[in-house]
């Protein structure tokens, strides 16, 4: 399963409005902890089949603002969102984001 990443806002409620669960991780390109929590993020997503997307939070400002906004969640990042039916089920972030967490997260 591939990973979309995410550039506009026009592409962010376009997923966000896509029926089930999905992923939605806010990674920033610069940050080891981010690093590792990409990895963690990338593993989970190739073992399993839920849809998941990606915004690069320093390339793309505007959209990772936005989330914040539309979430009414602060932002960090590392940070990674469960969605379902455009609702926040599950959020975490920095150190907490490993493959077991977002498993859990999903089947529960």
């Amino acid at each position: 399963m591939s990973i979309a990443q995410i550039h506009s806002v026009d592409e962010l409620h376009q997923y966000l409005a896509q029926p089930g669960k999905k992923l939605l991780f806010k990674h920033s390109t610069t940050c080891p902890i981010s690093a590792k929590a990409n990895e963690e993020f990338q593993a989970y997503v190739q073992s399993s089949g839920t849809p998941a997307a990606v915004v690069h939070v320093i390339e793309d400002r505007p959209v990772s603002n936005q989330i914040a906004e539309d979430f009414g969640i602060k932002h960090e990042s590392p940070q990674i969102f469960l969605l379902e039916d455009g609702e926040v089920r599950w959020n975490t972030s920095h150190w907490k984001i490993t493959r077991d967490a977002i498993k859990e997260a999903v089947n529960s």
